[in-house]
């Protein structure tokens, strides 16, 4: 395969995307006899966001595609409803193939731990219905302790080595002996290991007639990288072992059948979906250019590990069960589901089970894997899969031309991480519902629990060193009037590890200053209550509290940007939309 033959065909090589505009027709619900017009949908959908107050009374109702229409990292804009003219202009074709249940897949972390340990985790796993295993091995693992009792024709064995990739592959090799290895069997070389490795490994593979090759692009999704930088990650390491490959003299068609496949699933339902669907519609094209015949796209699916907390970690079993759903809607031909106590170290036996038991209800008692493609033919899916498929090829062609895919990334962790401090990608637990008390589940260390930096980091930072004085929540009116932003203040300090003393039910600033004095006179205060309530106390409220002894003062459902009186005389502002990780951190300074 010529280094040339795929960056030269990447530019111009899909069309432009289509804009995306709302058909006025019909929309046929279940009952034939129902029409309703998309004007229906919008006027019954503005109503809703005009109670909300995200639309003003006089906006037109055309307005809820903007409120509602959200843009993703790659800024592929994602419509609220699925309409039919979303299909005008695809560029791409092709669906999953996978028919019946997926590969139910185990990772099994056999590096700093013993082998019997580990031995014991997988033929727990495999008694309890895991299909394959996923085993993270290195030079001094000992394989045949950790495999002994493991059927080897029955249960695939996907190794991960990247340290001694061909000294694990031989090692395994000569535990497996005169074994017919199950089909799906890789001896898991990693696509961008030097390319001695990578051509020894393969051709161990091919003498043994098992896959050789895994193009792991999680690690581009663990870096930070947005669904159509993985994917033209995944294409590119793929080309190149494919050039590896072909310039060594194996054939193309030979060379393509090594590679799995492995994506990371997230708790992002339909984008997750689409990247799937559309990375098998990228590794056909990639094929075809390459002058090979067609052949499928083998895919493994792991769940995400950034997108995972360490705080309130049971919420991780929701965002893995979601996201185990969409890697098997899309087609995924193996599916692990990390465990849910992965963060805080190494996963213990009630973890490794809840991973395994979540393929299995999806499969055998929510029957998702009854139906191929059951993804397939909605408007808004085919529309996000063909646009992350042409931003995904091309990413493949910029780093074809040698752009460093480092800088890439480092754009999108920004974003993301903006998203993230503004509360627009809440991360329940840990921004958004926090819970103080919480007790968390202890684990054995494992290094590889923080090797990888979570999407809520910032916020964990924050956790792990909880400010030990309170601040004193100012509760200004009766609890009805006040409930709201005192609720909103308490969760928003929460997230920066800061409890509250609440002031309860008050009615002037006499009594409010009285629950001041009786929790502690905290350096801090926060205001909360009703706009009304701030115009006719809050001000007097401010100046009773600082004589009080309160040295900084904050008022919460009101923005920096405010012209109210009470504006002028607090010191911050907490609200919807706030740089929550910069407004805690001026807070904590305070309180220290």
């Amino acid at each position: 395969m010529d280094k040339g033959t795929v960056a030269g065909e990447v530019e111009g090589g899909l069309d432009e995307p289509a804009g995306l505009e709302p058909e006025q027709g019909t929309l046929e619900l279940a009952d034939p006899a129902d029409r309703w017009t998309v004007a229906d949908w919008e006027h019954a959908a503005a109503a809703v966001l005009r109670k909300s107050r995200r639309l003003k009374e006089d906006d037109p109702d055309t307005a809820v595609w903007d409120r509602l229409t959200r843009t993703t990292l790659d800024g592929i804009e994602v419509t609220p409803l699925g309409t039919p003219a979303l299909l005008d202009g695809l560029a791409t074709a092709g669906r999953p193939t996978r028919s019946g249940p997926w590969d139910v897949r185990a990772h099994l972390r056999a590096v700093g731990a013993p082998a019997k340990e580990g031995n014991e985790a997988a033929l727990a796993d495999l008694d309890g219905g895991v299909a394959s295993l996923w085993v993270e091995a290195a030079a001094d693992t000992d394989l045949t302790a950790l495999l002994e009792g493991v059927l080897l024709d029955l249960a695939p064995v996907v190794l991960d080595a990247p340290t001694a990739p061909v000294a694990v592959a031989e090692a395994f090799l000569a535990h497996l002996g005169d074994t017919e290895p199950a089909p799906g069997t890789n001896l898991g070389v990693d696509g961008l290991a030097d390319e001695e490795a990578v051509l020894a490994v393969a051709r161990l593979a091919l003498e043994k007639g098992v896959l050789g090759v895994v193009v792991d692009a999680t690690a581009a999704h663990d870096l930070g990288a947005s669904d159509a930088q993985e994917l033209g990650y995944s294409l590119w390491v793929a080309a190149r072992v494919l050039r590896v490959l072909t310039g060594a003299g194996i054939g193309i068609e030979e060379a393509a059948g090594l590679l799995e496949f492995r994506y990371a699933a997230t708790d992002e339902q339909f984008p997750t979906i689409a990247k799937l669907r559309a990375a098998r519609r990228l590794w056909a094209r990639v094929l075809e250019l390459s002058g090979a015949a067609p052949a499928e796209q083998r895919q493994h699916a792991v769940t995400s590990r950034p997108m995972m907390s360490k705080y309130d970690p049971w919420v991780n079993m929701l965002r893995t069960t979601v996201a185990a759903f969409a890697a098997g809607t899309g087609g995924a031909e193996a599916v692990t589901v990390l465990p849910f106590d992965s963060p805080l170290g190494r996963p213990d036996a009630f973890g490794r089970r809840i991973a395994r038991n979540t393929s299995h209800l999806l499969i055998e008692e929510s029957h998702v894997a009854k139906v191929a493609d059951p993804a397939g033919g909605s408007y808004a899916v085919e529309r996000l899969t063909d646009d992350l498929a042409r931003a995904g090829w091309e990413v493949l062609g910029r780093l074809d031309d040698g752009e460093p895919f480092a800088d890439m990334v480092a754009e999108t962790v920004d974003r993301r991480e903006r998203q993230i401090a503004t509360r627009k990608r809440p991360i329940t637990g840990l921004s958004e519902f926090p819970n103080l008390a919480e007790e968390l589940p202890q684990r054995q260390p494992d290094p590889a629990a923080d090797a990888v930096r979570r999407y809520g980091a910032a916020f964990e930072e924050l956790r792990d060193a909880p400010v030990a004085q309170h601040v004193f929540l100012a509760t200004l009116g009766p609890v009805a009037s006040h409930t709201a932003r005192a609720t909103f203040a308490t969760n928003l300090l929460a997230a920066g590890g800061i409890a509250v003393d609440v002031a309860g039910p008050t009615t002037d600033v006499d009594e409010l200053v009285a629950a001041y004095d009786a929790n502690g006179r905290s350096p801090v205060v926060c205001l909360a209550g009703a706009d009304p309530t701030y115009a006719e106390w809050g001000e007097q409220a401010v100046a009773g509290l600082r004589e009080a002894g309160a040295r900084y003062v904050v008022i919460a459902g009101v923005s920096a940007s405010s012209t109210t009186e009470v504006h002028e005389v607090v010191d911050d502002f907490c609200a919807m939309g706030v740089d929550a990780l910069a407004f805690l951190t001026r807070t904590r300074e305070q309180l220290t």
